[in-house]
C-alpha cells in the first residue's frame, strides 16, 4: 500500500480500514434509532419528559457499571467480549422493532430496553478503548481517534437524514430493523480481523486487577485526575449547546425553530472540521487541550454577547471544532499516560466522567437559562470553564515541574522531566520521546508510561 499522508496514517491498518467502515455503518444505523426512539415515545406518551427520563436510563447504567466494565475489559479477551456485546446490541434493536410493529400502547417495554441497552455500553464500553488501541498501536491511536470523530459525526448527519426521511414513509419500526442489521458489519469486521496484526496490550498480574487496584492506581496518578477534573468542567458547562442553542434561537435571537435547525447543521459542519484538524496533527498533546481549552472558553464567553444569529453561527464554527479537538486529545491522552494494564478501568472512569457530566451540565445549564437568561448563562459557564483551563494549566505544570508558559505555548522545543512513583525526577528526556519499557522483574506501578506530557 502507498505511503497515506499524515492525516490518513491509521488507514494503512487493514484492520483499521474494516474498522472504520463498519463504524460508519453501525454509527449511521445508532443514529437512526435515536431519533426513531425519540419518535416512538412521543408518539406513545405525547411528553418530552419522557424522552428525557429514556436518555437518563441509557446514562445511568455506566454510572452504576462502568468501573466493572473496566476491570473486565482489562481481563477478558477484547474481540470474544465485543462480539457477545454488539450481538446484545443488535438483538435490543430488533426487540424495538417488535414493540414498534406490535403498537403497544405502554411505553414501559421501550424504557426496559434502554435500560439494557445502556447496560452493554456501560460494560463494552472500555474493551471497545482496548481494542481500537489494539488494532493501530501507540504511534497511531491519536490519529484513529481523530478519524473515529469525523466518522461519527458523519455518521450522525447521515442517520439523522436518512430517519428524516424514512419515518413518514416507513414509521419507526424500519428504523431499528436497520440499526440491527448494521450491526452486522461490525460482526464481520471483528472477525475479519487478522489476530497476527494486532498490537498487544498488557494484561494485569493477579494483584493489580479489580476496581479496588484501578482506583488506587488513579489516586497515585494526579495528572490524570487534573485531565479528568478540566474533561469534567469543559463536558458539563461547554459541551450542552443542544440547551443552549435551543434557548438563544427562542430567545434573544428571535430566530425560533429554523433557526436552531441552521445552529445545528453548523455545529456538526464543525465537528466535521475539528476531526479533520485533529487528524491533520502528528501528536495530540496536553498543551494542544490546554490551548484549545482556553480558546473555546473564551469563544463562549463572547457567544453570549453575540448581537444577531449570523455571529452566533459564526461562533458555533469554531467552538464546535474546537470541542472536537478537546475530546480526541483528552481521549488520546487518557489512554497513552496510563499504564497498560489500566487502561480498561482508566477508559471506564473517563467515560463515567462523561456521563456524570453529561447530566449534569444539560439541568445546570438549563437553569441558568432560565434564572438569569441564555446569555447571561453562556458568558457564567464560559467564564467558568476558562478559569478551569487556566487552573489545570498551574496544576499540570507543577505536576511537572515547569514553568506554565512552556506548557501552554503551541509552539518550541523542551525538554521534560517525568516524576516518578518515589517523589524524585526521572531522567531527562526530550519531549516526545519514548520513556524505556520496565525490565523483566521490574514492577509495572514503579514505572511512568510513555507520555508525550507537553510537547
Amino acid at each position: 500500500m502507498r505511503r497515506l499522508p499524515p492525516m490518513f496514517s491509521a488507514l494503512k491498518h487493514r484492520n483499521y480500514r474494516l474498522w472504520a467502515t463498519a463504524d460508519l455503518i453501525s454509527v449511521t444505523g445508532t443514529w437512526m434509532q435515536v431519533l426513531g426512539l425519540n419518535w416512538l415515545i412521543l408518539q406513545l406518551t405525547s411528553s418530552a419528559t419522557h424522552v428525557g427520563f429514556a436518555i437518563l436510563l441509557q446514562a445511568v447504567p455506566a454510572l452504576m457499571f462502568g468501573l466493572w466494565g473496566g476491570a473486565i475489559a482489562d481481563r477478558v479477551p477484547a474481540r470474544p467480549l465485543l462480539l457477545v456485546t454488539q450481538t446484545g446490541h443488535a438483538l435490543l434493536a430488533a426487540a424495538l422493532a417488535v414493540i414498534a410493529y406490535r403498537h403497544d400502547d405502554s411505553v414501559l417495554p421501550v424504557y426496559a430496553v434502554a435500560f439494557v441497552s445502556g447496560v452493554v455500553g456501560s460494560l463494552e464500553g472500555p474493551a471497545l478503548g482496548r481494542f481500537g488501541a489494539e488494532i493501530v498501536g501507540r504511534e497511531d491511536l491519536g490519529n484513529a481517534l481523530a478519524l473515529g470523530s469525523i466518522i461519527n459525526s458523519s455518521g450522525r448527519i447521515l442517520g439523522m437524514s436518512l430517519a428524516g426521511a424514512l419515518v413518514p414513509l416507513t414509521g419507526t419500526g424500519a428504523l431499528f430493523l436497520l440499526n440491527a442489521l448494521s450491526f452486522g458489519a461490525v460482526l464481520a469486521a471483528i472477525l475479519a480481523v487478522r489476530t497476527d496484526q494486532l498490537h498487544r496490550i498488557a494484561r494485569p498480574a493477579r494483584h493489580q486487577r479489580g476496581i479496588v487496584a484501578g482506583l488506587r492506581y488513579l489516586r497515585a496518578m494526579p495528572r490524570l485526575l487534573v485531565l479528568f477534573a478540566l474533561g469534567f468542567t469543559l463536558s458539563s458547562l461547554g459541551r450542552n449547546y443542544q440547551v443552549t442553542m435551543a434557548a438563544m434561537s427562542e430567545g434573544p435571537l428571535g430566530a425560533g425553530a429554523p433557526g436552531y435547525g441552521l445552529l445545528s447543521v453548523v455545529f456538526a459542519v464543525g465537528t466535521v472540521a475539528g476531526g479533520v484538524l485533529a487528524a491533520a496533527r502528528k501528536r495530540l498533546t496536553v498543551r494542544l487541550l490546554l490551548v484549545m481549552a482556553a480558546v473555546t472558553s473564551m469563544l463562549q464567553l463572547m457567544s453570549g454577547a453575540a448581537p444577531g444569529l449570523a455571529m452566533f453561527a459564526l461562533l458555533m464554527f469554531p467552538i464546535a471544532a474546537g470541542a472536537v479537538i478537546i475530546d480526541t486529545t483528552m481521549g488520546t491522552r487518557v489512554q497513552l499516560d496510563s499504564a497498560e494494564h489500566m487502561r480498561g478501568r482508566v477508559i471506564a472512569v473517563h467515560g463515567l466522567v462523561a456521563s456524570a457530566a453529561g447530566a449534569v451540565g444539560g439541568p445546570a445549564l438549563g437553569w441558568l437559562c432560565d434564572r438569569f437568561g441564555p446569555r447571561q448563562a453562556l458568558e457564567l459557564a464560559g467564564l467558568t470553564t476558562a478559569c478551569a483551563s487556566v487552573l489545570a494549566a498551574f496544576a499540570l505544570a507543577r505536576l511537572s515541574d515547569r514553568p506554565l508558559l512552556s506548557l501552554v505555548r503551541l509552539t518550541g522545543s523542551g525538554r521534560w522531566r517525568p516524576p516518578v512513583a518515589n517523589g524524585r525526577t526521572g531522567p531527562v528526556v526530550p519531549l516526545g520521546s519514548a520513556i524505556p519499557r520496565p525490565r523483566r522483574g521490574t514492577p509495572v506501578e514503579s514505572v511512568v508510561p510513555d507520555h508525550e506530557q507537553v510537547g
